[in-house]
């Protein structure tokens, strides 16, 4: 992938008349890479293919049988293939209750209680004078 200033000298050389082989040792690249930048008039974001997926349309099912067998993808995947006949790798639905996983997580840590065994923790309903804690 070329920079921004490297695509824009290719464009300006281009617009002078340049050829693209000329352009490209110039530039020190290949004449194949100087074309697909001038034919695409500059620098294009990449974009992954839209691909459709097995699991489409099973998130509802995904995210209610995650949180009933909590956390336990393997059984999810057992219960995905038995009710609904689609076989998937542990590692594609891993990746698919991801988002799940972090929301169970953090359930849990916010509903963690912290005990201190008796006489180790203090408390105090007062407020401290100038002095320092009086009674």
């Amino acid at each position: 992938m070329k920079t921004p200033d490297d695509v824009a000298e290719m464009l300006r050389l281009k617009a002078c008349g340049w050829g693209l082989k000329r352009i490209a040792r110039q530039l020190g690249c290949s004449h194949h890479t100087v074309k697909v930048y001038v034919a695409a008039d500059g620098v294009k974001p990449f974009k992954s293919p839209e691909r459709p997926k097995r699991l489409d349309g099973l998130e509802g099912w995904l995210r209610e049988r995650f949180i009933r067998h909590r956390g336990n993808a393997d059984v999810v995947r057992q219960d995905l293939l038995a009710e609904k006949g689609v076989a998937d790798s542990r590692r594609t639905l891993q990746r698919a209750v991801q988002p799940y996983r972090q929301a169970l997580r953090a359930e849990v840590l916010a509903t963690t209680r912290f005990e201190t065994p008796l006489g180790r923790q203090r408390h105090c309903d007062r407020q401290p004078r100038r002095g320092g804690w009086h009674r």
